[in-house]
């Protein structure tokens, strides 16, 4: 019998996402016969407690007896248990300084981590994300801030929302004059934008019409890295060549921000590639875009605006591109209000978790408890008996540093 523990989020402030809904833990018991699934007590997650135990799911205090223990954010070093398992979004894998210490300890309780970021397929696609929902409620909440600094229409808050359904009736009170919305990205995020965008009646049009064309209805464009980037020793785009060099390449976005007036950054950005646009292009009287949404929130990184992340209860700040300075949402009206927040999947945390619980069943529970005949648990397992696996032998600096 393997014994799987859904533990209680121990982070602050805690998550309310869960990695399996109790009716996926029921689901999970009956195609897996050899596996219980327990639950950790908890006050805070988006199921509650009686709607597992209504299923016949054992609540726990303690976990220590479980085989593998399944999270969503880091767990505090404090919480961890010696000799296990462990399931969560460790933060570790791209040298993240905060965290450190938190792979220190789990290297020295001889854990075995699996990171979800680091479960992908052969091609090295990612196989279980949050992706879309980030997108979905950076894109909501895009709109909801656009509405309020000009005072056009009440949304209720994403998180005040029942689930993604709930949701998507709101948006049907969203009503625009004819601006132009733009989206970056191709991936997962602004996929989940372009469903928003979609739900909310918005017409998506193509780049060149986007340029040059008036319309009488709210419109958005999706861009991909190649409407945006040239090379600067000229040529066509390679998107093979700009995604291993980007320094080669330089961007065209200014003439995107002429005529856009809501930006949705959902793009991956690469440090080495150039920004979406600089601070003093923010400052010129051809920059029409007043509200942007970082869904990415890359602090300073490709959107000058992004000083910091933002909360959930607190989304909004101004910028003033002028003095490169933060200020008080809708303070004044010659800044650029930026909605930053950090964990926009947390804002529809049901929903959230059922789908990324739906992936974790369907693509890794099979390689984890069967068989894993295409290495994924083996690509995504970071530390095991004491030591980093060979994939993140290149973590070996960052775990024996002293700072």
């Amino acid at each position: 019998m393997v014994k799987i523990g859904l533990i209680s989020e121990g982070k602050n402030p805690p998550d309310k996402r869960v990695a399996f809904t109790p009716l996926q833990v029921e689901e999970i018991q009956q195609r897996f016969p050899q596996v219980k699934v327990v639950c950790q007590e908890s006050e805070f997650r988006c199921f509650k407690d009686s709607e597992f135990a209504e299923l016949g799911i054992e609540i726990v205090q303690d976990v220590s007896d479980c085989d593998i223990l399944m999270g969503i954010k880091e767990v505090p070093i404090s919480n961890l248990v010696n000799d296990k398992t462990y399931f969560f979004f460790s933060h570790t894998i791209k040298k993240q300084a905060y965290n450190r210490k938190l792979l220190q300890a789990i290297l020295k309780k001889n854990i075995r981590l699996i990171d979800y970021e680091a479960l992908t397929d052969t091609q090295g696609n990612r196989l279980v994300a949050f992706g879309r929902f980030a997108g979905i409620v950076g894109a909501y909440n895009g709109l909801w801030t656009y509405g309020k600094r000009f005072k056009l229409f009440e949304l209720r808050r994403a998180y005040e929302c029942f689930d993604i359904n709930d949701l998507k009736l709101e948006i049907r009170n969203v009503i625009l004059p004819p601006i132009k919305i733009i989206l970056t990205g191709a991936g997962r995020v602004a996929k989940g934008a372009m469903e928003t965008l979609d739900t909310a009646g918005i017409r998506k049009v193509n780049p060149v019409d986007f340029l040059s064309k008036e319309f009488s209805e709210p419109v958005y464009v999706q861009l991909s890295s190649a409407d945006y980037h040239e090379r600067i020793d000229g040529g066509h785009f390679n998107r093979e060549e700009f995604h291993k060099h980007p320094e080669k390449y330089r961007s065209l976005f200014s003439s995107f921000s002429k005529v856009g007036n809501i930006l949705l950054a959902g793009a991956y950005w690469n440090p080495k590639a150039p920004v979406l646009f600089t601070k003093e292009e923010m400052t010129s009287t051809d920059f029409q875009i007043k509200v942007i949404a970082d869904i990415t929130c890359d602090i300073n990184g490709s959107v000058p605006s992004t000083k910091r992340a933002s909360t959930i209860p607190d989304p909004l700040y101004d910028y003033n591109p002028h003095t490169d300075s933060v200020w008080p949402a809708l303070s004044n009206e010659s800044y650029i209000t930026t909605m930053a927040v950090d964990n926009l999947p947390c804002e529809l945390p049901r929903s959230a978790s059922e789908e990324f619980g739906r992936d974790l069943i369907d693509r890794i529970l099979k390689p984890l408890l069967v068989a894993d005949k295409e290495g994924i648990i083996k690509r995504g397992t970071v530390a095991e008996n004491g030591t980093l696996t060979k994939v993140f032998s290149y973590l070996e600096d960052y775990v024996n540093s002293a700072d």
